[in-house]
C-alpha cells in the first residue's frame, strides 16, 4: 500500500527549545522520501521517528539559514554511512552553493553514495518522475530562498455505473485503460479525471507571489508561522509570516489541510496560532506541529 505523509522532525525557527528541535520534514510520497530544509539535530530526529538513511531520495533545502540547512552534514554523511544504495538528488539555492560545499565535505568521512547536485536558479520544473513533478518558486527573505510545490499528474477515475451502461465488464475495463477505446466506447464515456494531489513546503517569506503560486490548491499546505499577528511588524522586517497571514494564504488558495510550523521561541502557547488561524477565516483542516508528528496527506475526495 502506497503511504503518503508528512513525518515532522523540528518545528523551531532560529534556536531550538527543549520542546522543539530545529527543523526537519519528510515527506514520504509512495516509495519515495523527500527531506526537506534538515536544520540541526535532524540525524538523531530521524532515529527517532523511525526514519532511515535509505527512505531519503531527495534533500530540499529553501535557504542557507542555519535553522534549516545545519543537519546536511550529519545526513549527507549518514547517507554514505549506511551506503543508501540509490542516488540521493539534492535541491538548493544555486547562490548558497558555498554553504552546501562547506556543509557536505564539513568533516572527513567516505563517499560510498551518488549524491546530484541539482541547485534551484529561478522558477520552475525542477524534477519528473511518474509519481510527481517537483516546482520551486522564489520567496521574500533577507537571503535567496525557494519553496518547493509537489504535483501528482492527473488520473482517471472509472465509474461503475457508466462501465455497467456500456457492457463494459471484466478483462475488457483494463483494455479500455490501456488503450482509450474499446470499440464504439471512449475512455471519456466512462470515467472522469481523477485531479492529482498536491503538496507544497514554503518556509521563511514574507507575503510574496511564490507563496499564493506554491500554495493554490494544496491538498497539504505546510508554511511557516513564526509570529503571531500582533508581532506582524517583526515579521515584516525578518521576512517572515504570522499565522494569520500563513492562514488567510491558504483559505484563498483553497487548501484542505494546513500545517503551521516553524514558531518563535518566544511564544509558549501553540492554541494562540490555531486562534489567529481560524480567526483569518481557513476553514479546512488545521495542525499546529509538533517535533514527531505524521501528518496524512489527505485522502482524495
Amino acid at each position: 500500500m502506497s503511504v503518503r505523509e508528512l513525518v515532522v522532525l523540528g518545528t523551531a525557527s532560529q534556536v531550538p527549545t527543549r520542546h522543539r528541535n530545529h527543523n526537519g520534514y519528510l515527506l514520504r510520497w509512495d516509495g519515495e522520501g523527500i527531506l526537506f530544509d534538515p536544520g540541526e539535530g535532524t540525524q538523531r530526529q530521524m532515529l527517532r521517528a523511525g526514519v532511515a538513511a535509505h527512505d531519503l531520495n531527495r534533500l530540499c533545502v529553501t535557504h542557507f539559514h542555519g535553522d534549516h540547512s545545519l543537519g546536511l552534514a550529519g545526513v549527507i554523511q549518514r547517507i554514505n554511512l549506511d551506503q543508501v544504495p540509490h542516488e540521493v538528488t539534492a535541491h538548493y539555492p544555486r547562490s548558497g552553493q558555498r554553504f552546501f560545499d562547506r556543509l557536505r565535505y564539513a568533516t572527513a568521512y567516505r563517499e560510498t553514495v551518488r549524491l546530484t547536485e541539482a541547485p534551484v536558479a529561478a522558477d520552475g520544473i525542477l524534477a519528473v518522475t511518474p509519481s510527481y513533478t517537483l516546482e520551486a518558486r522564489k520567496l521574500s527573505h533577507p537571503v535567496e530562498s525557494y519553496g518547493y510545490r509537489l504535483i501528482e499528474p492527473d488520473g482517471r477515475r472509472m465509474l461503475p455505473e457508466r462501465l455497467a451502461a456500456h457492457g463494459v465488464k471484466g478483462p475488457d475495463v483494463g483494455r479500455l485503460q490501456r488503450e482509450g477505446r474499446l470499440g464504439d466506447v471512449t475512455l471519456d464515456d466512462v470515467s472522469e479525471v481523477r485531479r492529482g494531489q498536491r503538496f507544497a513546503f514554503v518556509m521563511d517569506t514574507r507575503l510574496c507571489d511564490g507563496v499564493h503560486a506554491l500554495a493554490e490548491g494544496c491538498d497539504l499546505l505546510v508554511i511557516e508561522s513564526t509570529f503571531l499577528d500582533e508581532d506582524v511588524e517583526l515579521a515584516v522586517d525578518h521576512g517572515h509570516l504570522t499565522a494569520g497571514q500563513a492562514a488567510a494564504v491558504a483559505r484563498d488558495a483553497g487548501v484542505r489541510h494546513l500545517v503551521l510550523t516553524h514558531f518563535s521561541q518566544r511564544y509558549t502557547e501553540p492554541e494562540e496560532f490555531e486562534r489567529q488561524a481560524r480567526a483569518a477565516g481557513f476553514e479546512g483542516e488545521l495542525t499546529v506541529a509538533y517535533d514527531l508528528q505524521r501528518v496524512p496527506v489527505p485522502k482524495r475526495r
